[in-house]
């Protein structure tokens, strides 16, 4: 059997510009970046300004687990079967991180037969999209110590710095730091702090900017620190701003590729949706929305977080509205909900199944407080039995919801024509009618409740005191009507990774609470969710490499 990246190594991609012409553009209308991958360029996004939106598909799945599900080979498998049913469509998809392709989850260009590609640029640098984020994350925090080696004119207190370095890797060694140590002319001590690149408040700016000049305005309302007076100092108090555009000048023009099967794909922004808001660009979307008919979108980890931060944060900022929703689950998963060890999960097992899929119920029930009627697939494994497939069948039917079963790792767009036949239908169903979960006129802590005892399943929050004062803080400031991101484990619907299934009776734990000021949100932490992984005993970097012939390996 061949490894993902061999089946991509493998498969013959049509020339950029020739994707580009399937969906009406000319050759000028894109900047090549090499013969298969490109930028779309400033004239072209102008031009389809107006243009009336095509349907929108959001794709999201129940909790992950160590099982797999394949949310993201389910999005792009679906669009590939829609194109085979004639249908214009495109896949508007996140970039992937460095942390996790060296750490342990691996890529994020699907798997099997329904990859996007270049598969082995995607994953590695890209169009360098991550690194001029990081470096004009990076250059803020530089003029902000520097600001503080040459005299302090701002009265920034040192000791309420809130702006954050940044690195695209899963360092643990850099979370708590001392810089500044040395000479007089080498810096002020203080103690500094590292995030991952795709939790940085400048990743989730570019992800919901609207333009050039919206972007330069968000990047000008970042909070970096308060005075000794308790003033905020922003970005634009520190006069980089402009230079942080010009950093992030090409990054913010989204990029196209194409699936295994010439789908076009827009591939843009990687904001973790664990610590960060888990959508990929506005500006992507909206791209794809312009230029297709269908648009198949996906949202990072569980329907908890992902889902939750597409229907409340990114749809709320950028009028945005999903016509049509898929939860992806896979059998395995269910199980393993169910209590079963992962060495287990090929053998049939009905009654673990029978425990476990409250997990899916739960997402289903979740979907719903949004207007939106799920249509649920199985992303199927060899071992999966017809009576464990039956079991999910009925569950779904009991909720309202149609279960359809995915081969599309195996057989591409064509093992997603049930999933693609039952979308279609549920568009023209009359039943999804998008609405956010909250309203802007709640309280930060209200918001939060919401999202807690509705989407989790949480009887109560608590609040250290440092996050209560950080949440009257922000409402003082004029924040109140932001929305919440929330920052938890995937690995349950709680905060407590070991919680599996559906859990009951616990409460939701806010540790931590701060403004993201450009971005347009803000952010609450709970539990022991950390914005800078660390690497795995054994990372996936020891498996990756080069043969003789030059080609990369081990990558997945």
């Amino acid at each position: 059997m061949l490894t993902d990246i061999e089946i991509a190594q493998k498969a013959e991609l049509k020339k950029i510009r020739d994707v580009a012409a399937s969906i009406g553009l000319d050759e000028d209308e894109i900047e090549n970046y090499g013969p298969y991958m490109a930028k779309f360029s400033d004239e072209y996004l102008k031009k389809i300004e107006n243009r009336p939106y095509g349907k929108l598909i959001l794709v999201t799945a129940i909790n992950p687990t160590p099982a797999g599900e394949g949310k993201t080979t389910v999005t792009i498998g679906l669009g590939d079967a829609l194109t085979r049913a004639g249908k214009k469509t495109m896949i508007a998809l996140r970039e992937p991180s460095l942390g996790p392709c060296f750490g342990i989850k691996g890529g994020a260009a699907g798997g099997g037969y329904a990859q996007v590609v270049p598969m082995e640029k995607l994953n590695l640098h890209f169009t360098g999209d991550f690194h001029a984020i990081t470096s004009a994350n990076n250059l803020l925090a530089a003029a902000l110590d520097n600001h503080l080696q040459q005299g302090n004119q701002l009265g920034i207190d040192p000791k309420r710095i809130l702006f954050k370095r940044c690195l695209d890797m899963n360092d643990r060694a850099l979370r708590n730091i001392v810089i500044g140590m040395g000479k007089r002319m080498d810096g002020v001590v203080r103690e500094d702090h590292f995030i991952i690149t795709v939790a940085t408040e400048v990743m989730a700016i570019l992800c919901l900017a609207e333009d050039i000049h919206d972007l330069y305005d968000r990047l000008s309302r970042i909070i970096v620190a308060y005075t000794y007076g308790g003033k905020p100092v922003t970005a634009a108090d520190l006069k980089v701003v402009g230079s942080m555009t010009v950093l992030l000048k090409d990054a913010i023009r989204p990029n196209l590729i194409q699936t295994l099967e010439h789908t076009p794909a827009v591939v843009h922004g990687g904001p973790f949706a664990n610590i960060a808001h888990g959508c990929n660009s506005v500006r992507a979307t909206k791209t794809a929305l312009r230029s297709a008919d269908y648009v198949v979108t996906e949202a990072g980890f569980g329907a908890d977080l992902g889902a939750e931060k597409f229907l409340n944060i990114k749809c709320r900022m950028a009028e945005l509205k999903p016509d049509a929703v898929v939860l992806v689950a896979t059998v395995r998963a269910l199980k393993y909900n169910g209590g079963v060890a992962k060495a287990d999960l090929s053998n049939e097992n009905v009654e673990a199944l029978e425990a476990g899929i409250a997990n899916l119920g739960k997402h289903i029930e979740n979907l719903k407080k949004f207007g939106m009627n799920p249509v649920v697939t199985l992303n199927r494994f060899v071992s999966d039995t017809d009576a464990e497939i039956e079991v999910v069948r009925r569950y779904c039917a009991e909720r309202g919801c149609t279960l359809t079963v995915s081969e599309v790792w195996a057989r591409g767009g064509e093992g997603g024509a049930e999933l693609a036949r039952a979308v279609l239908e549920e568009l023209g169903s009359g039943r999804n009618h998008y609405h956010p979960l909250y309203g802007s006129d709640l309280s930060l802590r209200e918001k939060i409740e919401t999202i807690s005892r509705e989407i989790y399943g949480a009887d109560g929050v608590e609040y250290s005191s440092e996050a209560a004062r950080a949440l009257d803080t922000a409402e003082a400031e004029g924040y109140g009507a932001f929305p919440v991101c929330m920052a938890k484990t995937q690995y349950s619907l709680s905060d407590d990774p070991k919680k599996l299934g559906r859990p009951e009776n616990f409460t939701v734990s806010i540790r931590e609470a701060y403004v993201s000021a450009g971005a347009g949100f803000v952010v609450a932490i709970a539990g022991s969710i950390m914005t800078m992984p660390g690497l795995p005993k054994v990372p996936a970097a020891e498996q990756i490499g080069i043969d003789e012939e030059g080609r990369t390996v081990g990558l997945f």
